[in-house]
């Protein structure tokens, strides 16, 4: 292993494109190797710690979700001496692509992952779909996804129309049908709200042995933006590398949506929607009491207030 420190500064952010890939492509180099898959993807690798995070990440995502412009992985990287091996897409393509194919048979061929004691994939979205679907080439693997689809074959999941453009894209031949490529894991973790129709019914297509489901109600379809909002998504990638993650640790974990704003202020819509008014007032009375600052929770208990007591009024009101 190498002993020096990753060359991180200056970080990648507000750096062109073209620019931003030219630096991330020497990081990696000199830390470890970068291949250019094709057109849309390329490969990353720093090399560290005998733990391995393999995270699928869009170029998008991160140059929009991280402060420094970079793969996820880096920071534990830093942070954990682990070792890290970024596929990355440009788009979302679900990375059904013959030269990220091309790539995990070399890896396989060369005993890449045999090289680590503990092999994690990672991935949210279309990149849940690609970590639970090449997971199988590291048997043995654990595995965090956020809200993954199981394939987009028209065959089998018709009823999520929001990937149309995708109904033509081979999900059946090598890697395709992402929950069945599970069965070498050695544990996964699935975490989606239910609330989430369509999430839903794809996590449902996960349930098997050895998969465990986080549901995370009322968190909306933006889960991984909110679990690094919450700073807890490091936490959970750690537990689940060392298979530690179970309900307790979860709930722990999980208990940091308690302030969080946007969560809670997902709640209070909900609430407001099923006009549920007295679960309403009381949960932004006990926002109001443990927040400083819950602006939107004042101005609600005001109006609930308000319409008390215009109600209480109306009916001391003397009957004629």
């Amino acid at each position: 292993m190498q002993d020096q420190e990753i060359p991180f500064e200056p970080d990648l952010a507000d750096l062109p494109k073209a620019e931003w890939l030219s630096r991330l492509m020497q990081a990696a180099e000199d830390q470890g190797f970068f291949k250019p898959l094709g057109r849309k993807h390329f490969a990353a690798h720093i090399r560290r710690g005998d733990t391995l995070v393999v995270t699928f990440e869009s170029v998008q995502g991160m140059r929009a979700l991280s402060e420094r412009a970079e793969p996820l992985g880096w920071s534990m990287v830093r942070d954990n001496d682990w070792s890290h091996l970024c596929i990355a897409s440009d788009g979302d393509t679900w990375f059904r692509d013959r030269h990220v194919i091309g790539l995990f048979d070399q890896l396989v061929d060369d005993g890449f992952f045999d090289d680590f004691e503990t092999v994690l994939f990672y991935g949210a979205g279309p990149c849940g779909y690609a970590a639970a679907a090449y997971s199988v080439a590291a048997p043995g693997a654990q595995v965090l996804l956020i809200q993954p689809q199981a394939t987009l074959d028209p065959r089998v999941t018709e009823w999520d129309d929001r990937f149309i453009e995708m109904r033509r894209t081979d999900f059946t031949s090598r890697y395709g049908y992402a929950p069945d490529m599970l069965d070498a894991c050695t544990q996964a973790y699935v975490l989606y709200d239910p609330v989430e129709r369509l999430d839903a019914m794809h996590a449902a297509l996960f349930t098997r042995a050895g998969v465990t489901q986080y549901r995370l109600r009322n968190m909306g379809d933006t889960i991984q933006s909110d679990l690094m909002a919450m700073n807890v998504l490091p936490d959970l990638l750690e537990m689940a590398a060392e298979g530690t993650l179970d309900d307790l640790q979860f709930a722990k974990i999980y208990r940091a949506r308690r302030t969080y704003p946007g969560y809670l202020r997902r709640v209070l819509a909900a609430l407001d929607r099923n006009e549920r008014t007295e679960l309403t007032y009381m949960m932004a009375r006990n926002v109001v009491s443990r927040m400083k600052r819950a602006p939107r929770f004042q101005r609600r208990l005001a109006e609930i207030d308000a319409l008390r007591n215009v109600a209480n009024a109306r009916s001391a009101e003397p009957e004629d």
